[in-house]
């Protein structure tokens, strides 16, 4: 045995050799500048699906390469560990490459309302609408997603959305996933009129003050939204309605969302915030078959829906898949004006009052606080959505009096996450801290609506600290930092390049110079902080001797990076090669996942997969 690798009892699958070797482990060579390059790996020897040697390549070819060792060359690229998804929802990563793309560049071309007008017209010519007489139709409902009222000028309204259809509903999707506008049709479906008054925790958004509140805009807050989006993606019949969604779709949202996972380098990835009836369908061999995931799926229940359900949570997982614990949401989003903050907006939505701070999700605080109790008293894992920072205090407060109720000093040993945080002030940290908080920031916030928070949102100097990763290292915390999708395309490079360079997508300018990272500190964010977040790192995070061999190659080293701070070097930086438990996985495309699962199911009669998105 060598320091460096584990007794070999056979030869090594493959050999990874010719290229950097960044271990992510602490210490390491790369860690300084100028250290000793003969220190730095040479190669990574894999069998089956562990890493068995890191060391020289010498070593490696004399203790493990064999007759059916296959030697990976890098070509001087870089090899790292596979990227690990803090805080996403893998099947709305796949709804997002399926429907009508309403996203603005880089990700995508809408620039103004006409350009989502003809998106989804386009895809109702191209989707068929699906009922149980038209079982190879598609979805009743033409559905797009990714619209940005900050690019296009404002919200779709359900006049702008009757133009492309007066027959079938339609539903436009903003970026954040937390609003959305119907049109006429859509309306009705819905049962909202100018007599329905706004759901707890959402708004209906009106274009009058006519009796008794107001005539419908079509546009539709939080949990207003949510009963458009839930009919939308109704994949069974329900009070005598049929399906309005074919389910082999839905089952196609959660495959496609894994090949475009692939593409990006991740490993591990997030569904969180799903119902119990969805997890059900994920564990189904029915529904998944064999091989399911080509990626390790950490799932959350939403706090809310979890009802009498055995969740089964669990460290283990089972055909790539496990039950971490349960999601908590708290508020909305900031870019679209609906999370709920101590202080106004800068600019509050339409014809709001001045001091306008957004809403709770939750108004009542000991709903709250039973949330948490339940979580802890069933040691699930909790993770919370909380953007604004009054969202933040109630989430903290909540951990305080469970923490408080069960004796316990603080809730370190559970590791409970505080997902985006993008408005935590300093004494939030500090209590983040104290408590064993880890937060999750949605760093790619500073670019996709930096300019946005500046002149609309927040204003400085709160725009400047969204996201604080620099003062939460400086507190001591292990941040992680993910891309939310489907509220952003999920795009490990743009994770990593915003905590570091933090610029706006238009007008480029740097937002919260004070809160940049280094290279290695936003890498930590998506490897080994990642997995401890996780409760993982025993066995993900970094590249040592008897860890899974989870595993990314670039093109390039961000670490050698003359200008990190720069964007340039940034936007040439690709993801090559994705190695998940030593396997090499395939780069499809999400329409070919989709399209595959439509074929190869479509013979055997569908498999009801129910899908309720949520960010």
């Amino acid at each position: 045995m060598t320091a460096a690798g584990a007794e070999p009892s056979s030869v090594a699958d493959s050999i990874y050799f010719n290229g950097r070797i960044i271990t992510m482990a602490e210490p390491e060579a790369e860690t300084e500048p100028d250290g000793d390059s003969a220190a730095r790996p040479e190669a990574v020897a894999v069998r089956g699906e562990t890493i068995v040697f890191v060391g020289a390549l010498e070593e490696a070819e004399r203790d493990w390469r064999g007759p059916a060792t296959v030697m990976r060359d890098l070509e001087d690229r870089t090899l790292l560990p596979g990227f690990i998804d803090p805080h996403s929802h893998l099947g709305g990563i796949g709804l997002q490459a399926t429907v009508a793309d309403l996203l603005a560049a880089p990700d995508g071309d809408v620039r103004r309302l006409g350009d989502v007008i003809e998106k989804l017209s386009r895809w109702r010519d191209a989707n068929p609408p699906y009922s149980p007489t038209q079982p190879l139709g598609r979805s009743r409902w033409i559905i797009g997603f990714g619209y940005d009222d900050a690019i296009i000028g404002g919200h779709p309204t359900r006049e702008d959305l009757d133009r492309v259809s007066t027959e079938r509903p339609v539903l436009a999707i903003h970026q954040s996933f937390h609003l959305g506008a119907v049109n006429s049709v859509g309306l009705r479906e819905l049962g909202i009129t100018a007599d329905t008054p706004d759901p707890d925790g959402g708004v209906i958004r009106r274009e009058d003050d006519l009796p008794d509140f107001g005539t419908p805009s079509g546009v539709l807050e939080e949990a207003a939204f949510t009963l458009a989006n839930t009919e939308a993606f109704r994949t069974a019949a329900a009070d005598g309605r049929p399906a309005n969604l074919n389910p082999l779709i839905a089952a196609g949202f959660f495959k496609a969302g894994r090949a475009v996972a692939n593409r990006f380098g991740f490993t591990t990835v997030q569904e969180g915030g799903t119902t119990p009836e969805i997890l059900a369908a994920m564990r189904s061999a029915g529904a998944f078959p064999l091989p399911p995931w080509q990626v390790d799926v950490v799932v959350y229940i939403s706090a809310a829906a979890v009802g009498d359900a055995d969740l089964a949570v669990s460290q283990d997982y089972a055909r790539g898949l496990r039950c971490a614990g349960v999601k908590m949401f708290l508020d909305g989003s900031p870019q679209g004006r609906t999370a709920w903050l101590t202080e106004p907006y800068k600019e509050p939505p339409g014809d709001l009052p001045e001091d306008y701070c957004g809403y709770p999700a939750i108004k009542d605080f000991d709903v709250v606080v039973g949330q948490v109790r339940r979580a802890f008293a069933n040691d699930w894992q909790v993770i919370a959505h909380v953007n604004g920072d009054a969202a933040i205090d109630q989430f903290i407060a909540a951990i305080e009096a469970v923490c408080a109720e069960r004796g316990e000093p603080d809730a370190a040993a559970r590791r409970p996450v505080a997902i985006h945080a993008q408005t935590a002030r300093e004494d939030q940290l500090e209590a983040f801290a104290r408590l064993g908080i880890i937060p999750s920031f949605f760093s790619m916030h500073t670019f996709y609506w930096g300019d946005w928070y500046q002149d609309v949102v927040l204003g400085s100097p709160r725009a400047e600290n969204i996201s604080p990763a620099a003062t939460a290292l400086a507190m001591g915390l292990r941040y992680t930092s993910h891309h939310d999708a489907p509220v952003a395309l999920p795009d490990s490079i743009r994770v990593l390049s915003s905590q570091v360079t933090r610029r706006t997508r238009g007008r480029g300018e740097v937002l919260g110079e004070d809160q940049r990272v280094s290279v290695r500190d936003a890498l930590r964010s998506l490897t080994v902080n990642a997995a401890y977040q996780y409760f993982e790192e025993h066995r993900k995070g970094t590249i040592e001797v008897g860890k899974q061999a989870d595993l990314v190659v670039l093109n390039h080293c961000p670490l050698d990076f003359e200008d990190p701070y720069a964007s340039a070097e940034w936007e040439s930086l690709k993801v090559v090669e994705t190695i998940r438990r030593g396997v090499r996985m395939p780069f499809e495309t999400a329409d070919a996942v989709t399209v595959g699962a439509l074929a190869a199911e479509e013979s055997e009669g569908p498999v009801i997969v129910p899908f309720r998105p949520a960010c």
